[in-house]
């Protein structure tokens, strides 16, 4: 069993790890703080006492993180307070919007192309960064198959 300074370590580490990837560093802390709590689940006075910080900070983060699908908010039972709740497959989820992020620049982009014509020269930049959208999007399908049968070998479902 672990002690609670190796989790709050760990909630350090990853929330470095997720701010210098580029999401903000509250919502990095809070994500590692739901993700290595006991059940994944935790109110926001819980995240709060957690890593100090105040409840307004706590909403504003937790927004932000339920918008992009690393947590979810469920309301507890018997209760009026919200727990956020990190699931097993939230990277996967997460990483798997990409439709939703990648679909409206490919249709700008798309209509970039189609106003500037093939004489413009910003018009074959515009096609390898929508091709290179599309490719990314084919493959993260195919990511998602051969992650179904990895999770199949190593037994996580068990």
């Amino acid at each position: 069993m672990s002690t609670p300074e190796q989790r709050a370590a760990f909630v350090e580490r990853l929330g470095a790890a997720l701010t210098s990837a580029g999401l903000a560093r509250l919502p990095s802390r809070i994500f590692a703080a739901v993700m290595v709590d006991e059940d994944g689940r935790m109110t926001a006075a819980e995240i709060g006492e957690a890593l100090g910080v105040s409840p307004a900070a706590v909403s504003g983060a937790v927004k932000y993180l339920d918008g992009v699908g690393m947590v979810r908010r469920e309301r507890e039972r018997g209760s009026r307070r919200d727990v956020f709740v990190v699931d097993d497959e939230a990277w996967h989820d997460t990483l798997l919007q990409a439709d939703n992020i990648y679909a409206p620049m490919i249709t700008a982009l798309d209509r970039g192309i189609d106003d500037l014509g093939p004489d413009d020269p910003a018009h074959r930049r515009l096609r390898v960064s929508r091709e290179f959208m599309r490719f990314i999007l084919d493959e993260l399908h195919g990511i998602n198959d051969r992650w179904t049968a990895r999770r199949r070998e190593l037994r996580l479902d068990e």
